[in-house]
């Protein structure tokens, strides 16, 4: 069955293919590893995991690239107030990252490149930039400006930026002279702090043009499937776009998901503005199944509200759930439950997926099937039709990352 999702360039449903008659190219961006990631971060990947497993158990292998920003201001910051390298922050970072990804149930990305890895192929980046003429200093800095767009060609950067981006501190929206549409392909800066050789001199490259050097290398430009957190629409996806459209007069990727933001109290969730419930404090205050059930449990498109007392109530329905399925399954004697409707509910959760990632609506199904099975504690299944039955759900497993069983 195929993936459908809504572009969020186009507005257009389009199809998830792999477009080289092999696998589907899918990059999603990394953290920057300077802090413990939230619970946005978690479910942002939630979601791109669910997508990963779909694809894959549709038979199809998903080539997945997630980088990891290791070079950057909030990092060195950071590891200067612990009197530690940044380099050895970025690292114990990494680590933990990874440690939630794994608590979570989310399949680890194959291939996890370090932006310090990639500096001079950003470098290249920026030199092709470069050579069209619309690279300008500032003082120690280089930036892009960008010519100007046909309607669709980008993400929109002005009135409508509100819509899916958020400021936050020592990152406005407007960077360096201009439109506000400019973007960093340089900044000069010398030893103790990051520095590479550059024809601009020693320093560091844009962050914008991270992402772009590692997929172009990696996979290849334009990706079947590419996207993060929507306040990554603009500026970061927006800049890539925009130098794949200038260095290979074509998008970036064939499709773009931007999953919603979390709140908390309202504000988006932030490790610079500290508003944030950890990863690891929600995992051992609820567990993994049920921060999973929790953060799917809303339309990955919505703004989801963190509330304590929510994710409580997620809990308890989580474990009720996987209680009625795993009693519905129990070995033993008797029991006039059907392997039909075990198989019934696991084509609706992969309609519900296949046609918009409709995580919800899986979560839903799930409860009101569990729902029946304890009004009726004699329709257990029977032992002839229990693999069958046990085969289905593991299927529904399979694509959600959801342990029923």
């Amino acid at each position: 069955m195929e993936l459908r999702l809504e572009d969020s360039l186009s507005g257009r449903r389009r199809r998830v293919r792999a477009r080289d008659g092999r696998s589907v190219r899918l990059y999603v961006c990394g953290p920057t590893v300077y802090a413990p990631a939230h619970v946005g971060h978690a479910r942002t990947y939630l979601i791109f995991d669910v997508v990963r497993r779909f694809l894959e158990a549709e038979g199809l292998r998903v080539r997945h690239v997630m980088n990891f920003t290791d070079v950057e201001d909030k990092i060195e910051a950071r590891a200067a107030t612990l009197g530690i390298s940044w380099q050895a922050l970025a690292r114990r970072e990494e680590r933990s990252f990874l440690r939630d990804l794994d608590r979570l149930g989310v399949r680890i990305p194959e291939l996890r490149p370090r932006a310090s890895e990639f500096v001079p192929a950003m470098v290249a980046v920026g030199r092709a930039l470069e050579r069209t003429g619309r690279v300008q200093r500032s003082g120690d800095e280089w930036f892009y400006e960008p010519p100007p767009r046909r309607e669709g060609e980008n993400f929109p950067s002005g009135a409508e930026l509100a819509a899916h981006a958020v400021p936050e501190p020592e990152h406005p929206f407007s960077v360096g002279a201009g439109s506000g549409r400019a973007f960093l392909v340089w900044k000069r800066q010398s030893p103790p702090r990051p520095s590479w050789p550059s024809p601009w001199g020693p320093g560091v490259p844009g962050w914008h043009l991270e992402c772009f050097a590692m997929a172009d290398r990696l996979l290849g430009v334009p990706v079947d499937l590419h996207g993060g957190g929507r306040d990554l629409v603009f500026p970061h996806h927006f800049a890539e776009n925009e130098t794949a459209l200038e260095l290979e007069g074509r998008r970036f990727a064939y499709l773009y998901l931007h999953t919603g933001f979390v709140l908390q109290r309202g504000a988006k969730m932030s490790k610079s503005a500290g508003n944030l419930v950890s990863i690891q404090s929600a995992l051992q205050g609820i567990g993994a199944g049920a921060l999973r059930w929790y953060l799917l449990g809303h339309w990955y498109r919505e703004r989801l509200e963190w509330e304590r007392r929510a994710a409580e109530r997620a809990a308890t329905e989580y474990r009720e759930v996987a209680r009625a399925f795993r009693d519905w399954l129990r070995p033993g004697a008797g029991g006039h439950g059907r392997a039909s409707d075990a198989v019934a509910l696991a084509a609706s959760v992969r309609a519900h997926l296949a046609g918009g990632l409709r995580i919800d609506r899986v979560l839903h199904e799930l409860h009101r099937f569990a729902d029946g099975l304890d009004r009726d504690p004699s329709g257990r299944v029977g032992s002839g039709d229990r693999p069958a039955a046990r085969a289905a759900i593991r299927s529904i497993e399979d694509r959600t990352g959801i342990r029923l069983l």
